[in-house]
């Protein structure tokens, strides 16, 4: 009779964790051009809060224009209107922000670009 031997390992929780959520936001005054952001909060309501409270210590009339999921936001203003986008590179999200703003206005360039870690 052969014998078997079983080794059993023990394995850390943390190795079957899910990847951490990291979440961020821009926030944007149009009338006045001020703007606020967050990043790394552990929730999108969280973001969207810090982004406004940073915004609003310029202007009363912020609005949360983007929130991003372990990624990045990016804001882009013109003459005369502004765009938003996000992506999973910093690259993406410019890129984005420039076309949907210049859908709006001339001269746009981005004005903020935020990024959560990942």
């Amino acid at each position: 009779m052969k014998r078997v031997l079983l080794i059993l390992a023990l394995v850390p929780a943390a190795a079957f964790a899910q990847p951490r959520e990291y979440f961020g936001a821009i926030a944007y005054s149009p009338r006045t051009g001020a703007h606020g952001w967050s990043n790394d909060h552990p929730s999108r309501a969280n973001a969207e809060k810090a982004a406004l409270a940073n915004c609003r210590k310029f202007a009363k009339d912020c609005q949360a224009l983007v929130w991003f999921k372990n990624a990045c936001g990016a804001l882009a203003v013109g003459t005369k209107g502004y765009g938003w986008a996000w992506g999973e590179k910093q690259a993406a999200a410019e890129i984005e922000a420039l076309k949907n703003c210049s859908q709006h206005t001339l001269g746009c360039s981005v004005q903020r670009l935020v990024c959560t870690t990942r």
